[in-house]
């Protein structure tokens, strides 16, 4: 495995899909592409409060900025690595008043950046901001009216002063490339999203439906006493497999779980292109994820295939309305109907029933109910499997929390085996040093001196694991939070 410099690509002419990059090497699984630090980057207004704008993770007892009164940071180090990016934002914001959203901040840190570096493309920059498509021309008449919205935000909260006045097709420009262009970014277990940022290079790298590099978020090193030995924010292009030198480096923008229809919905309406992949010609696995149960040679009847794929639908309306209303026992009520009536029927492939076992563990281990939760978590790892990449990671992450949920119920040989082939995946997708990488580790560990444990004695280990959730019911990672703290890429492109 190695740290990838811009040395392991160039930019190439990708025909209809504009500019791309490609391998100047022979990359292996795992390897780092590139690294690079984020032109500009904001926190959620949501989580301002709750998360560092400098290193992005989420931490209780945070600092607050004593002259804005809006950033908050770990710590001194954490506030002085900032202070440039956030210096003229800290006046801005006091200037104005109260602090704008999280688009208005992102454009003008964008812009402060812009002018103070006139526009030159640094070492190690592939492309300039500027450069970057906005494809405001494309835009539907509802979303530039939100464009207009956020321009006219933006007018206010910039400094007033003639030098700093920048045209409305400029700024516009500037929303454009945002929308178009910017990551979300996850905080650092990669469990929920927590702010966007803009990546230049990263932008070049066009999207697949099944690719062959993915991105994550590496929040970078402060802890050291010696200023030289910390480490920026700054996003990893990883290969999930070989490439060879000269191949096309690609990533998804979109979750590969949905019809190839669907995603190319989402990527004309998101990025404006029509997507061509191979997965979407060909309409790859489309097939198995609308699939009817097809056991001992008999099929289920068209007529029932359709009512239950049309209750399905319904029942996961109800499911999506009690989960924003908070009520659990409700979601875990439908999930149960829902799938009863769809295991004859529908193939353990089929995306309806992988979304409803995905909420029904999520929600079942919320309220403790690991034995059950255990059960519908190993179907939907069953089915992810047949349909997602072998290192995709948010496979990865799925076969994480369903060793977890398993190791919860006691079911310690699936729990441990769960975890070690999460652990293998990603390694590749996160890296060794990666939070959530060494958190794993950490489990991996404690499960397989349990297992030895429970190879050894069966009764002895149930009667410790029974003191020992009576003092902590859930162990390791998956601890008392709310099944909406879904797992969230780190990126737009994944």
């Amino acid at each position: 495995m190695t740290l990838g410099t811009m040395d392991n690509v160039e930019v190439f002419d990708a025909g209809t899909k504009g500019r791309g990059l490609k391998a100047t090497r022979d990359l292996l699984a795992g390897d780092v592409v590139f690294a690079e630090p984020s032109f500009s980057a904001v926190v959620f207004d949501s989580l301002s409060t709750t998360v560092c704008h400098s290193c992005f993770r989420q931490q209780a007892n945070l600092h607050r900025c004593a002259q804005c009164k809006f950033a908050h940071y770990c710590d001194r180090t954490c506030q002085t690595a900032c202070w440039n990016e956030h210096k003229k934002e800290c006046g801005a914001i006091r200037n104005h008043g109260r602090a704008p959203s999280e688009n208005v901040r992102l454009a003008a840190r964008m812009l402060w950046r812009i002018q103070k570096e006139t526009g030159v493309v640094s070492d190690g920059q592939l492309t300039s901001v500027d450069e970057l498509v906005d494809h405001v021309s494309d835009l539907t008449d509802e979303d530039r009216e939100e464009l207009q919205i956020d321009v006219h935000n933006f007018m206010d909260y910039w400094p007033k002063t003639p030098r700093q006045q920048q045209p409305v097709e400029y700024i516009s420009h500037i929303f454009g490339i945002i929308n178009c262009n910017a990551f979300t970014l996850s905080d650092q277990r990669g469990l929920q999203a927590v702010g966007v940022g803009l990546f230049p290079n990263l932008c070049l790298v066009n999207h697949d439906c099944w690719p062959n590099c993915t991105v994550i978020l590496n929040h970078g090193k402060y802890s050291a006493v010696n200023s030289a030995l910390h480490s920026k924010r700054r996003i990893e292009l990883r290969a999930l497999e070989k490439i060879a030198e000269g191949v096309e480096l690609t990533v998804s923008y979109v979750d590969f779980l949905n019809l190839s229809t669907e995603r190319q919905r989402m990527l004309k309406k998101q990025y404006h292109f029509n997507c061509t992949c191979q997965h979407c010609s060909q309409q790859i696995k489309d097939d198995l994820m609308m699939a009817a149960k097809d056991g001992d040679g008999s099929k289920p009847s068209a007529e029932l295939i359709k009512q239950v794929t049309a209750s399905s639908e319904e029942y996961l309306e109800k499911v999506a309305k009690s989960r924003l209303q908070g009520d659990f026992h409700n979601v875990a009520r439908l999930c149960r109907e829902c799938l009863s009536a769809q295991e004859n029927v529908l193939a353990d492939t089929h995306l309806y029933k992988l979304r409803l076992q995905t909420t029904a563990s999520e929600v079942l281990s919320y309220l403790h109910a690991f034995s059950e939760a255990a059960q519908y978590s190993r179907k939907t790892i069953d089915g992810y499997m047949a349909l997602y990449h072998p290192t995709n990671a948010q496979l990865g992450m799925a076969i994480m929390r369903a060793g977890v949920t398993h190791w919860h119920a006691g079911q310690i040989e699936v729990g441990h085996e769960l975890i070690c082939k999460a652990y293998g995946i990603l390694l590749v997708t996160h890296g060794p040093n990666h939070p959530i990488t060494q958190d794993l580790e950490s489990m991996r560990r404690q499960t397989e001196m349990e297992l030895k444990m429970f190879q050894q004695n069966e009764d002895v280990y149930h009667t410790m694991r029974e003191a020992a959730l009576k003092k902590q019911p859930a162990m390791g990672m998956a601890q008392n939070t709310s099944p909406d703290g879904k797992i969230e890429d780190v990126s737009r492109k994944q």
